[in-house]
């Protein structure tokens, strides 16, 4: 992982928000650490004797924010917060907009709570692929144990509320200067300081750490192969757009890194064992659709009964979303997307390469492992993600 700190870029910024920008810009530059709208970053500082988080607000890429982006929330608010034994969505967003100093700035994130808790000047959190690829393997709490003894390691437990305050109940009495950061399993990392730079050098420090391990013990060999079979692309597009309803936007994805994932055997439950990182699965479904032999229409109808009996496993007053997929995986042929927009469909790919990437070194630790299908039901039906999208 590369350090992209520049000494003389930093010593052009005089506040605290202006170094926090630069370094939130500075972790969106990697796909490494964040794609589209993942992680979070924060900066603490006092305005008019009252202590104020600005936290990255909702909408907002960390590679493209700008001080705007930040949401300022009165920190006592938040720390009260997180006391509660129980908090809704829907309390916890108007509370949080509430303690807004600023009330044309964007929502804060819905981290929020969980930077506030955290007793450093700035906070940084990222979905490091090394670290979440570590993490969804079988053996994963053992290898993230052993590689990182200084952390505090937290189960997957759903974002939000929820995470803030099972964090305010481990850390009570918590020596926090000993703590190098946190890692979530699952999820994703935090790294924090009272100094920009030093905070960031921890991310980078962690996250090159677990790309060593990976490189040492789950090197990525692809396969150099062809595609071994055609695929009619208007058929399946006509069936895609007809389950959808709506026109589709199709990619193909046929690099060596998809050909190798679509080539494996019993392909079936080789793709679909869920997301890299939870907040992904609003644009990419718990799984793919499988094509093999060509049975387009008839497979289709089978995810599309299977979406629909997984709903009905999990939901509760849940309006189903649309069941049809998001993106297919077609034995021997590689990989294709599916969106509104050349845009969707670009991000979606961006998603799906690194989460493939990830399937296959973690099948070298031991095997690929994600969350369960009740914790992707509840971040896919979560209605704080679906606004992302919206």
């Amino acid at each position: 992982m590369k350090n992209l700190w520049n000494a003389d870029q930093a010593s052009r910024f005089s506040s605290d928000l202006e170094l926090r920008v630069y370094t939130s810009n500075l972790l969106g530059q990697s796909d490494e650490l964040v794609l589209h709208g993942g992680g979070n970053t924060s900066v603490k500082s006092t305005i008019d004797g009252e202590e104020i988080l600005f936290v990255k607000g909702s909408g907002w890429d960390l590679v493209s924010i700008k001080a705007e982006g930040f949401s300022p929330v009165k920190m006592s608010t938040l720390l009260e917060m997180a006391k509660l034994e129980e908090l809704s969505d829907t309390d916890m967003v108007l509370g949080q907009k509430n303690a807004m100093i600023d009330k044309t700035a964007p929502n804060p994130s819905v981290e929020a709570i969980l930077h506030a808790l955290i007793p450093f000047k700035v906070v940084d959190h990222t979905h490091a692929d090394a670290i979440v690829t570590i993490s969804n393997s079988v053996k994963g709490q053992e290898h993230i144990a052993s590689l990182f003894p200084n952390f505090l390691v937290v189960p997957y437990i759903m974002p939000g509320f929820i995470l803030a305050h099972e964090i305010y109940n481990l850390t009570r009495d918590f020596d926090w200067e000993s703590c190098d950061g946190i890692i979530l399993h699952n999820h994703g990392i935090f790294t924090f300081d009272n100094d920009a730079k030093k905070s960031y050098e921890k991310m980078i420090d962690a996250v090159s750490k677990a790309e060593r391990f990976l490189d040492k013990h789950a090197p990525l060999n692809l396969l150099q192969i062809e595609p071994m079979i055609s695929c009619d692309m208007d058929r399946l597009k006509s069936a895609i757009k007809n389950a959808k309803g709506h026109k589709v936007v199709l990619k193909i994805n046929q690099t060596q890194l998809a050909l190798t994932y679509a080539s494996k055997t019993h392909l079936e439950e080789f793709a679909t064992r869920g997301v890299l990182t939870p907040e992904h699965i609003i644009r990419t479904k718990h799984q793919p659709l499988i094509i093999d032999n060509n049975n387009v229409e008839e497979d289709l109808e089978s995810y599309i009964e299977g979406y629909i009996e997984y709903f009905e496993a999990f939901a509760s007053n849940e309006i189903m979303l649309n069941p049809a997929p998001n993106y297919a995986v077609i034995k021997d042929f590689g990989v294709v997307l599916f969106g509104k927009t050349e845009k969707e469909v670009n991000i979606l790919n961006d998603i799906i390469e690194h989460t493939m990437m990830a399937v296959l070194r973690a099948d070298k630790l031991g095997g690929y492992e994600s969350i369960s299908m009740a914790d992707s039901f509840a971040m896919e039906y979560w209605e704080l993600e679906q606004a992302k999208i919206k």
